[in-house]
């Protein structure tokens, strides 16, 4: 009875894709901090250096977690006599949290330097926006509406601080 307790949980995360998830957001932490430390070290740059990598990092970790939100029987999901949504709840919570403290780790400074509470907020936000996306157009797509938006904000961005887009 025990081992068939142990091995639901298991079985469970492994459907959700957790060991790719895991490994995917540990390839991007390391990426992240691998370019922003090449960009900070760069002359011609200033402390906005790290601006891409406060962008791209955090879409590509909710891209990573909105994969795990995929049902493959999303029939039995819902005729089933416990509820879901706590679980998956629980699963997005746990790996934002770690997603977010990874890549705070991997980019360190102060907020004025775009550093760790940046990159927090917008893994927050990136995970936010990719599971309203899974809710409504499914776990496949849900990386696509945060893409556009991050591509379009990031190119729409100013170069130099001040003037009207401030």
């Amino acid at each position: 009875m025990t081992t068939v307790r142990l091995r639901l949980p298991v079985l469970y995360l492994r459907s959700r894709a957790l060991p790719a998830t895991l490994a995917a957001l540990a390839a991007i932490a390391v990426l992240a901090a691998w370019a922003a430390d090449l960009l900070q070290d760069r002359p011609e740059f200033d402390h906005t250096a790290r601006v891409p990598v406060l962008a791209l990092a955090p879409l590509l970790a909710a891209a990573a977690i909105g994969t795990g939100l995929l049902s493959h029987t999303e029939e039995l999901d819902r005729t089933a006599v416990r509820r879901w949504w706590p679980r998956r709840l629980t699963y997005l919570l746990v790996l934002t949290a770690l997603a977010a403290g990874a890549l705070a780790l991997a980019v360190p400074g102060h907020p004025e330097h775009f550093g760790a509470p940046a990159m927090v907020r917008n893994v927050v936000g990136a995970t936010g926006v990719t599971a309203a996306a899974a809710a409504l157009l499914g776990a496949r797509a849900s990386w696509l509406p945060m893409t556009v938006y991050g591509g379009a904000v990031y190119l729409a961005a100013p170069r130099a601080p001040g003037g009207a887009a401030a």
